[in-house]
């Protein structure tokens, strides 16, 4: 192999693994946090779930609820959640509020099936889910694999039930089924997108019949009375409820080597748990920092919990008067007109199997670390925030201070597809704000696919962010 000259070595820009770049006592760091990570992957499959998780890792870490505090600042570590589905930390820095925080916003939903108001129903002598998709899937990967189901159902007086059947090993698992190739002649005939339809991803949920023979509907009624029996739920109560179904089943590690985690819901779960475990370990940062995990992302950032709520505003508002008591609007934009920002959101690694979907020169790659991503969005940059180049080299400037494994990447060819993140929520504050992520395999899939060294990368990213 040729030697790197200097001069080549001086201008040329190239990828560097991480593992590369990693002492022996780092790469065991590295392990340790995949490890850590995949615990948290494995337990907060459900946006509810993650904020229970990281709400846990946060007191752990000394963070205190917001709503406890009477009079000025007295903690240095305060967090609050929003409907179950939101959670927010904040570290008080040394320097003033109004010069400015820093934040990572993170989301923790992920492509699944939703339950449909009336789910239930009986057909040929077997009991079925109706579902809804919810988010980016391709339907055909959901079809005969084990799902699992996780919940809450508020009953009519009030009464809320959790709910999750399928995680352990001596509870039933549910599955889509799928028609046998011997007689799927029409089927293979239609495109990918159209060989399963949205109607047809009903979940298998039963067989036996109610003893009552007189019962026109006896599985189902079956399937109601167990539900009943265990949970006092009723098929009305199904209408206040949010159940998913999401495949069942721990994150495991991949590979002969163990390099890779395979898990459902990464997208976007690796970036939050990364941000989470980054502020929780920030002492006396020289600027006040905020960790927001927000919900419907993959659905545009809508409704109470999407990033394009109000609650982070809020949350910063009562940050504010805490440490300026009387602050006004206007110093609340000075504020977020001053900050910089992180939408932590995966990229798309550059897959060997289905490498002409990407621009060879400016796609991420696995294992060279984590990715910095200028602009996303669709064609003509549609729905993106676009970064400074300023901001840009801030970071570049300092996650080599940092000695972070870095790398840049865009979401395919120009005219491929794309996609958008929660960044531009936040650059409607006038806050500075760049993509900045963990390259994933198979996103969107029920079992995405992340290196342990790119997982570590995204951390320590994070870390040198909140550092300054």
């Amino acid at each position: 192999m040729k030697k790197e000259s200097p001069l080549e070595k001086k201008l040329l820009y190239q990828r560097k693994l991480v593992w590369d770049e990693l002492d022996q006592e780092s790469r065991k760091k590295a392990l340790s946090f995949a490890k850590s990570y995949q615990e948290f992957l494995t337990r907060g499959k459900t946006e509810w779930e993650a904020v229970i998780e990281g709400t846990k890792i946060a007191k752990e870490a000394g963070f205190v609820p917001l709503g406890k505090l009477k009079k000025g600042f007295n903690e240095k570590k305060v967090y609050a959640t929003n409907r179950e589905k939101n959670l927010v930390l904040a570290v008080l820095g040394k320097r003033p509020i109004l010069e400015g925080v820093r934040i990572i916003i993170s989301h923790i939903d992920s492509p699944r099936l939703d339950l449909k108001a009336h789910p239930l129903y009986e057909e040929e002598n077997l009991a079925f889910l109706k579902t809804h998709y919810y988010g980016g899937i391709k339907k055909y990967q959901w079809v005969t694999i084990p799902l699992a189901l996780h919940g809450v159902v508020v009953l009519k007086n009030g009464k809320k039930i959790n709910l999750t059947i399928g995680e352990r090993k001596e509870e039933p698992v549910f599955t889509i089924t799928d028609l046998l190739p011997h007689l799927a002649a029409e089927q293979m005939k239609k495109s990918l997108e159209k060989g399963i339809e949205g109607e047809a991803l009903n979940i298998l949920a039963g067989s036996i019949p109610h003893k009552d023979r007189d019962v026109k509907e006896r599985i189902k009624l079956a399937i109601l009375e167990y539900l009943n029996q265990k949970y006092q739920i009723t098929e009305e109560d199904l209408v206040s409820s949010e159940i998913e179904a999401v495949p069942a089943g721990e994150a495991r590690d991949l590979g002969l080597d163990q390099s890779l985690i395979a898990g459902y819901g990464q997208d976007d779960r690796v970036c939050a748990y990364s941000a989470l475990r980054a502020i929780c370990e920030l002492e006396n940062p020289q600027i006040t920092s905020i960790c927001i995990f927000v919900d419907k992302e993959e659905i545009g950032s809508e409704g109470v919990s999407g990033a394009q709520s109000t609650f982070l505003i809020s949350f910063l508002s009562e940050i504010l008067n805490l440490s300026v008591p009387g602050a006004t609007e206007l110093q609340l934009r000075k504020l977020l007109s001053s900050s910089k920002a992180i939408s932590a959101d995966v990229n798309a690694g550059v897959d060997p199997t289905y490498k002409d979907v990407s621009e060879l020169r400016n796609s991420p790659r696995i294992g060279c670390g984590v990715v910095i991503t200028k602009s996303t969005g669709k064609g003509g940059k549609s729905g993106s925030s676009e970064a400074s180049s300023g901001f840009v080299a801030y970071l570049r400037n300092l996650f080599e201070k940092r000695k972070v494994t870095w790398q840049t990447g865009e979401l395919g060819k120009v005219d491929q597809g794309g996609g958008g993140t929660a960044a531009k929520y936040l650059a409607r504050h006038n806050c500075e704000v760049i993509d900045c992520g963990t390259p994933l395999l198979s996103m969107h899939s029920p079992l995405e696919v992340a290196h342990k060294a790119d997982i570590y990368s995204t951390y320590q990213a994070y870390l040198a962010f909140y550092n300054g």
